[in-house]
């Protein structure tokens, strides 16, 4: 794997910042920063600013980044910040994966319906191909789960 860092837990969530991140899991797992890795909001003010003031009604704060700046920053991060890391898609988090992210534990949060999308959990739906990532995600973290907030049932996946 690669370097060590600061990430609490990585979700996978197809709305990145709402409310269930912010008013659940970042602080459950002791977050106070918000890292979101996604290519079209990394490069969008507009989403960003709409997550950054989500993210601040409950005083965390947020970044934004690219797959590759995830990828070249993140094992940089300071001491005093603890991340939840959260990506879009299971490709996403395959691609940080493969390039040398240290990811240990991996929430599958919501992914949205669509057809000929498998149902996986409670809000989550996958295609073939995320199957794929998911598998090649599980076998390079420590722990994968299915798990829509810190209440509701958590199933490995």
């Amino acid at each position: 794997m690669g370097k060590p860092n600061n990430i609490l837990l990585t979700r996978i969530d197809n709305r990145l910042i709402h409310g269930q991140i912010v008013g659940n899991w970042a602080g459950t797992v002791g977050a106070n920063l918000i890292v979101v890795c996604d290519d079209l909001v990394a490069n969008s003010e507009v989403e960003q600013s709409v997550m950054r003031m989500a993210a601040s009604t409950l005083g965390f704060d947020s970044r934004f980044f690219t797959v590759q700046k995830t990828i070249d920053v993140i094992a940089n991060a300071s001491s005093n910040q603890k991340i939840l890391l959260v990506c879009r898609t299971p490709e996403t988090l395959r691609k940080l994966i493969e390039g040398g992210v240290d990811i240990k534990k991996v929430n599958i949060g919501n992914l949205h319906f669509a057809p000929g999308k498998e149902q996986i959990g409670n809000k989550a739906y996958v295609s073939e191909q995320e199957k794929k990532d998911l598998d090649f995600i599980k076998k390079n973290v420590d722990e994968i789960f299915v798990q829509d907030t810190p209440d509701f049932k958590r199933e490995e996946y």
